[in-house]
């Protein structure tokens, strides 16, 4: 006899623990680079394909993924992208050269590109927006965790098993949200897709690859090369004329109408904004212990997980305030916390750097949390349950854009000034530039209405003083 649970327990579940294998194996392959660069006897650039492959794939399955969730099932086609994602980790653990790795960490990426915008879209649809503040505290787990676990579990295997562990550590995660999810997810997610938009999808899947790559490399291959201009160029050529397209056909495969929405475009930007600061921010204090400083990989990394420990408690402290707040104001507090931990990381040196780099992390981690948990939980509260996988795979795809423009910014900087050991000022020039990105995020999140968020306060629409429902308004698809 099956048992029933929850639906909101077993979607929370599945996703979570599905999210979660993804965000930390794109910071684990980092710590194993040179690694892998000694053992197929290659130079570090030549093994960067395994990371910018896994981003150029995640970027190509992303913008369609509201599409399949919407056509095959959310359910369906939810259990499909973790299977896809895992058996291409063992597949990573087991290739003997370079391009069979780079080949399934192309696969690894289809999987991860499909999974998070069509999770997001059950967990949404699971809570109504009265709770989505709860399902936030949930979702913040491994946005939070799973970057600052990625590169201490990635030092501990790369030096005490095999570089081939950081790709094996998926298979059993993905193995029991697969069974899991197959036993007990909910059916009957499906929503009307229409047609599928092959203009779109070719524009999409050719143009947003090519800014990813531009991005991604631009730091390292200087951003006038020609590599990076002819692909920066085409990408961003390609993307505009995926804009136009898709504002004229009657059945898009992104609904950018949905953007006429004032709470999701602000929190929207808002998110990418933040993203950009944090990843970047993510990307950068490793970097300077290690080549600045001289720690050692693992020490790094648990200089940094103190981030993941400080999320926790800001999104423990936000959940609690949201319904009697309000987003806007718990945005810009947690905004302007993360503008002044990220600049004071301009501060450390030899001197300190030892107890101040960790301590700055718990800050930015909590200010963190206790801005972007509030701002999940708003994003999609005007948006009906009919677009909300459309919703959520917009949200995503810019969201990915924006951290791989936030390190592609804070590696220009690096390149630019080349700092070397004990020579720090290039790295406190890019946190200043990565606390900047952190202000436009305050900016944004001052922008946001509570009345538009008042679904998920508990309110209906516009507030204590309206209606009285909590039932979400539809966004015109014309708007």
């Amino acid at each position: 006899m099956k048992v029933a649970l929850p639906p909101k327990a077993v979607v929370s579940a599945v996703f979570v623990a599905s999210m979660f294998m993804n965000i930390m194996d794109a910071t684990v392959v980092n710590v194993a680079l040179p690694t892998l660069s000694r053992y197929f006897a290659v130079p570090v650039a030549s093994v960067s394909g395994v990371v910018t492959t896994y981003l150029v794939t995640l970027a190509v399955a992303m913008p369609a993924s509201g599409w399949l969730g919407d056509r095959f099932g959310a359910r369906r086609v939810m259990l499909a992208a973790i299977g896809v994602f895992t058996a291409a980790s063992a597949a990573c653990g087991v290739a003997t050269s370079l391009p069979e790795l780079v080949t399934f960490r192309a696969v690894q990426g289809l999987g991860g590109g499909t999974l998070v915008p069509v999770g997001m879209a059950m967990m949404f649809r699971a809570f109504p927006p009265a709770e989505r503040i709860r399902a936030n505290r949930l979702l913040i787990v491994p946005t939070l965790m799973a970057p600052a676990l990625g590169p201490v579990i990635g030092g501990l295997l790369v030096d005490g098993l095999s570089w081939r562990w950081i790709f094996y550590i998926n298979v059993p995660m993905g193995a029991a949200a697969l069974a899991f999810g197959a036993l007990f997810l909910p059916r009957g997610s499906e929503h009307p897709a229409g047609r599928f938009d092959l203009p779109g999808f070719l524009l999409a899947g050719a143009g947003f690859p090519l800014f990813m790559y531009a991005m991604s490399i631009g730091a390292s291959s200087g951003w006038g090369s020609p590599p990076v201009l002819a692909t920066g160029i085409a990408g961003l050529a390609l993307l505009a004329l995926f804009a136009i397209v898709e504002l004229r056909v009657t059945e898009p495969m992104l609904r950018l109408r949905i953007y006429a929405d004032r709470l999701f475009r602000t929190t929207n930007l808002q998110l990418t904004f933040a993203g950009a600061g944090f990843v970047g921010t993510l990307f950068l204090v490793p970097l300077m212990l290690q080549n600045g400083l001289g720690f050692s990989a693992v020490h790094s990394g648990l200089s940094t997980f103190t981030e993941a420990i400080g999320g926790m408690s800001g999104v423990q402290m936000t959940t609690r305030l949201y319904k009697r707040v309000g987003p806007r104001r718990l945005m810009v507090a947690g905004m302007t916390g993360t503008v002044v931990t990220v600049g004071g990381m301009a501060f450390a040196g030899p001197a300190n750097a030892a107890w101040l780099i960790p301590v700055l992390m718990f800050f930015t981690g909590c200010s963190f949390g206790f801005a972007m948990s509030p701002s999940q939980a708003a994003a999609l509260a005007t948006v009906s349950p009919a677009l909300t996988g459309q919703a959520s795979t917009l949200l995503n795809t810019l969201r990915q854009a924006g951290g791989a423009a936030g390190v592609a910014l804070l590696g220009s900087v690096l390149a630019a000034t080349r700092p070397g050991p004990l020579d720090l000022a290039g790295y406190r020039l890019a946190f200043v530039a990565a606390a900047c990105l952190m202000v436009a995020g305050g900016v944004l999140s001052a922008m946001v209405r509570d009345s538009d968020a008042a679904p998920t306060m508990g309110y209906g629409p516009g507030g204590p003083d309206g209606p009285g429902t909590i039932a979400e308004p539809a966004v015109p698809e014309a708007a």
